[in-house]
């Protein structure tokens, strides 16, 4: 239980109830405003019980925070994460603490990382194909659905071994159907309030992600008693099959709540992210005609031998990648953090039992780590190194995502073939920002844009040249 203390950084004087609505409905200006207001550190009052919680940006006490983890003298226990446990479940890595999440991460750990993780190029490559090979020329799309079915079926590719059939496909569409339920305004109001996850029917907004989760979990379920029937396969590559043969240093295997808690942690986590990432990542290359240029033509200098490694060797996709989730990051904040012994950060004597969260966004922000922070410039990676305190996508500490590798591999992937082979263009000019998606960020409203044609470049084997010459002027 957090403990009041007098020491507390200053904060938002308006009533707690309304800090609350302000920080679902548009929380990237509420943390902006506090920001110019009272600096690198300030306190909200938000939660189910409006409990004050201090918001920290500046790196060096990111630093200390972060490295803390293993000094003990902050801790980041899984049930303050408890927000997270409707859609994922309470043997989760994101819900565990302690020694449990220790085991589950070092479980889950190998399939992320080295070879198992760049054997998936052929397959986001081929998913990314078949994806956009269902796009018409001159007719325009939603970035975010194209980007989102090819997260989605990359995940169920790589996590169950599944690419066609009626299992993946309808997998596909249960998901689909769940992360758009719970991002949506209500289902965000009924994650931050407990209170009113009731049941009131198929058609409650809260009686369909209950129905909707019971239905994905008979899916998982079937897969995992199916693999137990079935002897080991040790060909297979998927991330289940590896994660059923994992054993902890005790000799011991996963039980069936926790590979269905893991794998819908990693189905759901695993795929809206790196999918908002993607779409930003192809607005702003489109956007900007100076980027796509220069990142078409290092793309181009690859020739047809398109690889992990040589994708990985890419210095400028690299910066735009790292640039996409500098700008407007996924994650807004860390997972948060509790003082477990008295401290002083940014000026401040904080007691045991204090809650703080990074702020990831705000620190993206940061005039004197990037100037003219809400310009996008790729240069800026290529100039210098960022350390983990001052650039945090994906978290930092023993709660640092998991997955952060695999996602950026996957972006720079899809983002290879995408390029490589079609001509796209902004439906129109118009400027995007960021809003609140669920618990994340994505774009406030919808990126649409236009295959114009097929692209002549050393990495393309043949192209259409009618649609190619097809003119964006004539949409």
């Amino acid at each position: 239980m957090t403990k009041t203390n007098i020491n507390l950084p200053n904060g938002s004087k308006a009533p707690a109830f309304l800090q609350m609505m302000q920080w679902i409905v548009n929380p990237l200006s509420m943390m902006s405003e506090c920001a110019k207001r009272y600096g690198d550190i300030f306190t909200l009052c938000l939660g189910e019980k409006y409990a004050p919680v201090v918001f920290v940006s500046n790196p060096t006490a990111l630093q200390e925070i972060l490295t803390g983890d293993s000094t003990k003298q902050f801790s980041a226990p899984g049930e303050q994460n408890g927000i997270f446990e409707p859609l994922v479940g309470k043997y989760s890595l994101m819900t565990l603490s302690g020694v449990q999440h220790q085991r589950q991460r070092q479980l889950l750990t190998p399939p992320f990382h080295g070879e198992r993780m760049r054997s998936y190029t052929q397959v986001i490559s081929n998913i990314t194909e078949e994806v956009m090979g269902e796009l018409q020329v001159g007719k325009p799309f939603s970035v975010r659905d194209i980007t989102q079915a090819i997260t989605l079926r990359t995940i169920i590719k790589a996590v169950f071994g599944l690419y066609d059939g009626k299992r993946a496909k309808t997998l596909e569409d249960f998901l689909n159907a769940m992360v758009n339920n719970s991002s949506s305004l209500g289902g965000v109001i009924m994650l931050y309030f407990p209170v009113l996850q009731k049941d009131w029917g198929a058609l409650s907004l809260w009686g369909r992600h209950l129905r909707r989760t019971k239905q994905i979990d008979q899916l998982i379920y079937q897969e995992i008693e199916s693999r137990r029937r079935e002897q080991a396969d040790l060909s297979r590559t998927d991330i289940l099959s590896l994660l059923m043969s994992a054993r902890d240093e005790a000799g011991e295997s996963m039980t069936d709540q926790e590979l269905r808690d893991e794998l819908l942690t990693l189905l759901i986590a695993g795929q809206e992210t790196t999918a908002t990432a993607l779409a930003w990542a192809l607005y702003w290359i489109h956007k900007l005609p100076a980027v796509q240029e220069k990142l078409l033509k290092e793309i181009d200098s690859l020739g047809q031998d398109i690889d992990a490694t040589a994708i990985n060797k890419l210095p400028y996709l690299n910066a735009v990648c790292c640039e996409t989730l500098r700008i407007y990051p996924v994650g807004m904040l860390t997972f948060p953090r509790v003082v477990e012994s008295s401290v002083n950060l940014c000026g401040y004597d904080l007691e045991p039992g204090t809650i703080l969260y990074g702020n990831i966004y705000l620190t993206h922000h940061r005039e004197d780590l990037y100037p003219e922070p809400h310009m996008f410039k790729p240069e800026r990676f290529l100039a210098r190194q960022f350390s983990p305190y001052e650039f945090l996508p994906f978290g930092g500490g023993v709660r640092r995502c998991i997955g952060a590798a695999f996602a950026m591999f996957e972006m720079k992937v899809a983002l290879v073939k995408i390029l490589s082979e079609y001509s796209l263009a902004l439906a129109d000019n118009r400027d995007v920002k960021a809003g609140r998606r669920g618990l994340v960020t994505a774009p406030a409203s919808p990126i649409k844009m236009v295959v114009t044609g097929r692209r002549i470049s050393s990495t393309t084997s043949s192209f259409d040249k009618e649609a190619f010459n097809f003119s964006i002027n004539k949409l």
